[in-house]
């Protein structure tokens, strides 16, 4: 594991982001959903593909917050411009469970 400084973590923008939407991401390689996020006023909606599928089903996915990555730069996946990276952890089987708030915030609070 690298060590980075506490400087190299602060430039990572982890914000708290609402799931407005999310729609089966058909031209996807591997099964995905197109996910929706809304981060507020000051960040607003971005777009993110999320290969979550094995757990979740869209309309669970509808409402839900989530801890994404807010300033990488946009990335091509297919047809998609993915905007922003919604964090998640593998489990035993290899599938992804969202990183989640367990209380509720405000939309683009920052990880501290």
């Amino acid at each position: 594991m690298e060590i980075i400084s506490w400087d190299d973590f602060t430039k990572v923008e982890l914000r708290v982001g609402r799931i407005v939407s999310a729609t089966v991401f058909r031209e996807a390689r591997k099964p995905a959903y197109v996910l929706q996020v809304d981060f507020g006023d000051e960040i607003g909606l971005k777009k993110s593909s999320a290969q979550i599928t094995h757990l979740y089903k869209p309309e669970e996915l509808e409402g839900k917050l989530v801890v994404a990555v807010v300033n990488f730069p946009k990335k091509q996946i297919g047809p998609l411009m993915s905007e922003c990276l919604v964090t998640g952890f593998h489990n035993d089987m290899g599938e992804v469970a969202l990183c989640v708030p367990d209380k509720p915030v405000p939309l683009g609070t920052k990880l501290l």
